[in-house]
């Protein structure tokens, strides 16, 4: 089994960085894509961002040039660098790391944005 733990998360005034890390543990052959989800209340879960082990990411439009992506392989750990965030992107941001024989969701931490 593997297990995916965020944290990170917390208040935040709108314009306001935060930096989100989560770590996947356990009993892990190879991790492949790890990435950022959100969801926020009455939405459905969205892809924020990815990575593969190779160093590939993706955005999702709204976050381009304001999210960072990175990833320490060695520590199968993501981080997602949170910038200029906004009211409406209030939510709890849920890791996913998909591992060789399935794919594992932490519990997800919350973002709040507001004054």
């Amino acid at each position: 089994q593997v297990q995916v733990v965020e944290s990170g998360g917390g208040l935040v005034q709108p314009g306001g960085s935060l930096r989100l890390s989560c770590a996947a543990s356990g009993n892990i052959f190879r991790i492949d894509d790890m990435g950022w989800y959100r969801q926020a209340p009455g939405n459905q879960r969205e892809l924020v961002a990815s990575i593969t082990s190779g160093g590939s990411t993706v955005y999702a439009n709204s976050v381009k040039r304001r999210f960072t992506i990175s990833r320490d392989n060695a520590k199968n750990t993501v981080y997602l660098q949170v910038n200029s965030l906004k009211p409406e992107e209030t939510a709890v941001y849920y890791c996913s790391a998909r591992e060789t024989f399935g794919r594992y969701w932490g519990k997800g931490t919350l973002v709040t944005v507001s004054s």
